[in-house]
């Protein structure tokens, strides 16, 4: 479970990369000329960024997923960036050829083989369209107006359905293989009364 406890930290499975050349004797994401990152680092974590909402399914697949997105609870809640800020969603670690990209986002429940293809997925999307990397946040990511992690299932449906993106990833058959997977989810689950929906309603109202 990625929150078994309100009160105790999520648990989490964080994705970190980087690319390098097809023999492995350089690192593509530091730029040897300015020693930081390279313009191919920023169009990938760009990526990430565009499609960190949309692809929330791939890193948060389940209802208890997104009770761990909470203020202070060492889990993201706002999609931005940041060096070594681990209030949010992307973190930038590392220099020269360990210089890599960390995705807060997915949690212990997440698939990993989905994991990996959704930050792989959404990183080669920057790169393939060149999109241009926003600033880097500094502060409390808690405090700031950023765009929100999606804070249930349902809304994650909706994003995952409605994205474009996704479906130029991972082709249709993908898409629909994991909305219907989600939809499955989540109709089970509104089919349950709970242990809260009885201790809140059952003599009160």
């Amino acid at each position: 479970m990625a929150k078994y406890d309100f009160d105790e930290t999520g648990s989490s499975c964080h994705v970190h990369s980087s690319l390098w050349t097809l023999d492995g004797s350089r690192a593509l994401f530091s730029d040897d000329a300015t020693h930081g990152p390279s313009d191919l680092f920023n169009h990938y974590l760009a990526g990430l960024l565009a499609t960190a909402r949309e692809f929330s399914l791939l890193w948060a697949p389940t209802i208890n997923s997104y009770k761990r997105f909470q203020p202070g609870s060492w889990a993201p809640t706002g999609v931005a960036w940041g060096v070594d800020n681990r209030t949010l969603g992307f973190r930038r670690v590392g220099h020269g050829s360990s210089l890599r990209i960390e995705s807060r986002v997915p949690g212990a429940d997440a698939n990993s083989y989905l994991a990996f293809a959704g930050v792989i997925g959404g990183g080669l999307h920057g790169i393939r369209h060149e999109l241009s990397l926003e600033a880097e946040f500094v502060g409390n990511g808690y405090d700031a107006s950023l765009p929100r992690i999606p804070s249930s299932l349902i809304e994650a449906i909706d994003l995952w359905r409605n994205s474009t993106i996704a479906r130029e990833v991972f082709g249709d058959d993908v898409h629909h293989h994991i909305l219907v997977m989600a939809e499955a989810e989540w109709a089970s689950f509104n089919k349950t009364v709970t242990d809260w929906e009885r201790r809140r309603y059952f003599e009160l109202i």
